[in-house]
């Protein structure tokens, strides 16, 4: 291309356009032609539009590139890489999984269509919040999520590649969603499961399916290197350990580790664990036993390389049975229900003599921790609640607060953060 005039571009009789282009429009340009240019029956693996230009962007500040510089590269990667993409997955096999630089949001500047990001302000909250349809970031955006209806748990993904949707149980199973970053509408990843559990790190998911317990990674929104195990009628997946997945038993039958690794069965059950709060940085399980001849309920720190053989057991703390309840990410608290009416913080200083302190309103579903140790939840009236444990021993009791814009049908869900050190990492 020269600077010579002519009476009209690209050979045709319209208006001459002005060579001047934003990188938006060239953006929006190349997104287009390879959305006509890749025709394909399932969801692209990868991002080829975002995989360009996020190579051409770190041309462009090695060389300060102009928006010119970065439609030459576009039209290279075109021409050489578009059919690679392509012809990924369209036999129906196993799908491909592209790795490469992690997933950059690139804002639509014309938002449409329902699953638009929005600003609306700061949240009030700590991490991000889940209303209907609706998601609220802790970042300030606003997001609707097409589709998507009656979860009941919420989870970020490592490495910001989005956010993980487990819905309720219903009479057809529950739905498992993947909502991408960038405004992208979310994608059913698992549908009619009879359970869904999901590692605090977002990076593997494990179901039920019929007489099979499944465990599977999660890249990009696929489930890749799937494994799966007969398990006995009942027993659901209900947490992870490490790599590790934390097999409940039906009933009062305890719990089992199934090491997806390394495949085979689930290890020995032990019949005592009622119920799992999670995990502490050192890989052990905080749980709910029934300990001694009379079934008392003790908090234990289970060991899940040893079949959760108990390391050390605190008894004498009201706990409720509902298993509701979270540990922090730095394993020094748990907020979990009391049989009081109240939720009790429980300090893990020394398990075997652990400490309890009321806490406020009980939980009416899970609790997510902040990295900065603040614990939110929802109430039995749907509001929302902040625990701070500096405040509770200082003898603070937390109250509920409402918020803004919930319909009567609709239940906040607090969406749980990646800890800081990742459970597995």
């Amino acid at each position: 291309m020269s600077g010579t005039g002519h009476h009209c571009d690209n050979r045709t009789g319209s208006p001459e356009r002005p060579f001047p282009v934003s990188d938006d429009e060239l953006e929006r340009a190349l997104r287009e032609t390879l959305t006509r240019r890749v025709a394909t029956s399932r969801p692209l693996p990868a991002d080829p539009a975002g995989e360009i230009l996020r190579r051409a962007r770190r041309r462009g500040r090695r060389r300060t590139l102009t928006g010119l510089a970065l439609a030459g590269v576009a039209t290279v990667f075109i021409t050489t890489g578009v059919a690679q993409f392509s012809a990924s997955g369209v036999d129906g096999g196993t799908p491909t999984v592209v790795l490469g630089d992690p997933p950059v949001l690139f804002p639509s500047p014309e938002p449409s269509g329902p699953s638009s990001i929005t600003r609306f302000g700061p949240v009030r909250t700590e991490l991000d919040l889940l209303v209907g349809d609706r998601l609220d970031t802790s970042g300030g955006e606003r997001r609707q999520l097409p589709g998507v209806s009656g979860v009941e748990r919420a989870q970020r993904i490592h490495d910001q590649e989005g956010w993980l949707l487990t819905s309720a149980a219903t009479v057809a199973g529950r739905t498992l969603w993947w909502a991408p970053v960038g405004g992208a509408a979310p994608q059913v990843m698992l549908a009619a499961a009879d359970a869904v559990a999901v590692s605090a790190d977002g990076r593997q998911v494990a179901w039920r399916d019929g007489p099979d317990v499944i465990a599977a990674g999660v890249v990009a929104g696929q489930l890749i290197a799937p494994v799966r195990t007969a398990a006995p009628d009942g027993a659901v997946p209900v947490g992870f350990a490490g790599d590790s997945v934390l097999i409940q038993h039906s009933g009062d039958g305890g719990m089992s580790v199934w090491d997806r690794a390394l495949g085979g069965q689930p290890g020995p059950v032990n019949p005592d664990v009622r119920a799992v709060y999670g995990t502490r940085p050192d890989g052990r399980v905080v749980a709910l036993v029934a300990a001694g001849r009379d079934q008392q309920r003790c908090l234990a720190l289970l060991d899940p390389a040893r079949d959760l053989a108990p390391v050390r057991t605190g008894c004498g703390l009201k706990l409720a049975t509902d298993g509701l309840g979270a540990v922090s990410s730095d394993g020094r608290w748990l907020l979990a229900n009391g049989t009081s009416r109240t939720a009790l913080l429980v300090d893990l200083a020394d398990p075997a003599s652990p400490v309890t302190h009321p806490a406020g309103p009980v939980l009416a579903a899970g609790v997510a921790w902040t990295r900065g140790g603040v614990a939110l939840h929802v109430d039995a009236s749907g509001g929302l609640v902040r625990v701070k444990p500096e405040r509770v021993l200082a003898g603070d009791r937390p109250t509920a607060s409402k918020v803004e814009g919930l319909a009567p049908e609709d239940h906040p869900v607090v969406v749980a953060d990646v800890p800081t050190v990742p459970d597995g990492a």
